[in-house]
């Protein structure tokens, strides 16, 4: 008889655990977001700018609904209380002064999307080491549990850069800013090539961010139950040049956040009605 109600609670959950209530996450009275141009929202609405309104992550922009608008349309108490520390331009040499940011906020929900910048410099000679962007993570995300016990942290996936070659590529304006900006070079350099050189170029720039998303996972599940990835859904995510800002063709649009949001929110924590 324990048997059949066990696997009737089984059934009902639609997960291999009998988890219920137990395992959803408190609402919390503070986020903060931490990262890259991404989550400062740049480009997302208007030229060469920061559009932190419009971040998938602390964003408030009623239609990008970020995790912040999300979250506080669940529990009122996190309304005001949304920090964006993100910086355009940022690598994981700056995640740790972030980090510090976040502790005094005394943040209980911390977003993080960092790594594009590690991997989209001038050549691929000059893309980050994976040994030292795993030293940096891991005393980042070390920091943020040592400090901040109950934290809840969300790790988002670096962007599949490849991607980004794929759709553009064919866009003379597109191919025109990469190349006249100067953006991300190690992957968009040449971008009609299709000499072997190019090719596997391209390669070894994608298989470093890949390389980069492992270490976050590994980070992350070093860190405990209260840090998640969304697993790769955001490297995955076959976005198109629709998605992508028209002022660099490099950034996520306001569109572009939306998915974002959307992706990293359903991949992300189960959140109860109560507040931390």
């Amino acid at each position: 008889m324990i048997r059949h109600v066990l696997a009737a609670v089984v059934l009902v959950s639609g997960s291999g655990s009998v988890a219920g209530a137990s395992s959803l996450e408190p609402l919390p009275g503070v986020m903060a977001a931490l990262g890259d141009s991404i989550s400062a929202g740049f480009n997302a609405c208007g030229w060469y700018v920061s559009c932190t309104s419009r971040s998938w992550s602390a964003g408030d922009n009623a239609q990008v609904r970020s995790h912040y608008v999300r979250l506080a349309e669940r529990g009122p108490a996190l309304r005001g209380h949304n920090r964006n520390f993100a910086v355009p331009g940022s690598t994981s040499a700056d995640l740790m002064g972030q980090v510090d940011k976040a502790v005094a906020a005394k943040a209980a929900y911390v977003t993080i999307l960092l790594g594009a910048q590690d991997a989209c410099v001038r050549t691929e000679a000059v893309m980050t080491p994976v040994p030292v962007f795993r030293r940096r993570v891991e005393a980042a995300l070390g920091r943020l549990r040592a400090e901040l016990p109950e934290v809840r942290v969300f790790v988002a996936s670096i962007p599949d850069l490849r991607r980004l070659w794929q759709v553009g590529k064919d866009n003379a304006i597109a191919r025109t800013f990469w190349g006249l900006g100067r953006i991300c070079q190690a992957m968009l350099a040449n971008p009609t090539s299709t000499k072997r050189a190019d090719v596997q170029r391209r390669a070894r720039v994608r298989d470093r961010v890949r390389d980069f998303n492992r270490e976050w996972a590994r980070a992350c599940a070093a860190f405990g139950p209260r840090c998640r990835t969304d697993g790769g859904a955001v490297f995955s995510y076959p976005y198109t040049l629709a998605q992508v800002s028209k002022w660099d063709f490099f950034h996520p649009s306001s569109d572009g956040q939306r998915i974002l949001a959307e992706i990293t929110f359903r991949n992300g924590f189960d959140w109860s009605d109560d507040t931390l």
